[in-house]
């Protein structure tokens, strides 16, 4: 059998969470327009009957500016060191110069499938300027083309990273889809909607904690809290008279509903944390180890 692990490296929205949910054939990662959406790694497995896929989706790579950010780079790090096989994702149209830095940065001791991504997005003179730009970089063992939202060339990508992989022992069970629990892919949800819903700055200064998620007979109830870093920020969240918050819940429970298949009830509330994402005990009681 074959087993190993799939890190997914790229610059902010390149398109790694989009790739990893393709690949899964599952919604584990939450996606949206705006950059840094993506803060932990996220694993993502496909057990199949002569082989096991961990997939690691990371962080885009950044200059830290905050401890937040430190952490999502230690992410990076250590999904670096764990990794059998690197993809390198690359949107079509982004800065090859940057994101050659980037990966040449890495340091990489494994072999590394370049991921050319949004390709249904591009012309074939500007793939053709993509591929003859990476073909000779030495971290690139070879180059895919493939399309997250379509999913042209994601049965070959999968090809490729089974030929990579070592031989070896499964290393979880066939059942699991991830090894992070139910409550983290709630509060990602609920996160992904506050992208999707609020403007500029607020989604970065926002994260969610779930604090119960209780089976009833007919439902489950879930409470969660909005942590922001000032008063103001609150106030956007809530909106006139809640509307805002309202909508926040109604569109974050459809999704939640369709991921565990049954009836929530979803309790929102936002609290003030001052400068939660540069305080070391307030970034680990959140979740950011």
């Amino acid at each position: 059998m074959k087993a190993g692990f799939v890190s997914i490296f790229g610059r902010p929205n390149a398109g790694k969470s989009a790739l990893l949910n393709k690949l899964m054939g599952e919604k584990l990662a939450i996606v949206s327009p705006k950059v840094q959406t993506t803060r932990h790694r996220i694993k993502g497995i496909i057990t199949e009957k002569d082989c096991q896929i961990i997939f690691s989706d990371t962080p885009g790579i950044i200059e830290p500016k905050y401890k937040l950010h430190e952490k999502m780079m230690q992410a990076v790090k250590s999904a670096v060191a764990d990794a059998d096989l690197a993809l390198l994702q690359i949107d079509v149209h982004e800065d090859l110069a940057e994101a050659d830095e980037i990966f040449a940065s890495l340091d990489l001791k494994v072999p590394a499938i370049l991921v050319m991504n949004k390709i249904d997005k591009a012309d074939a003179a500007r793939k053709e300027e993509v591929t003859r730009f990476f073909s000779d970089k030495k971290y690139a063992s070879e180059i895919i083309q493939v399309s997250a939202l379509t999913g042209e060339g994601i049965a070959a990508l999968l090809q490729a990273i089974k030929h990579y992989l070592p031989e070896g022992e499964a290393f979880f069970n066939g059942d699991e889809l991830s090894d992070l629990p139910t409550r983290f892919f709630v509060a990602e949800m609920i996160r992904e909607k506050i992208f999707l819903l609020y403007q500029d700055e607020i989604p970065y200064h926002t994260t969610v904690i779930v604090n119960e998620f209780k089976q009833k007979s007919t439902l489950i109830k879930i409470r969660a809290e909005i942590i922001v870093q000032r008063e103001t920020q609150k106030g956007i969240l809530l909106g006139e008279g809640g509307k805002m918050i309202r909508q926040l819940g109604t569109d974050a429970r459809k999704d939640i509903e369709a991921f565990l298949e049954q009836k929530v009830f979803l309790e929102l509330f936002v609290k003030v944390r001052p400068k939660w994402r540069d305080n070391e005990l307030m970034l680990k009681e959140y979740g950011y180890h």
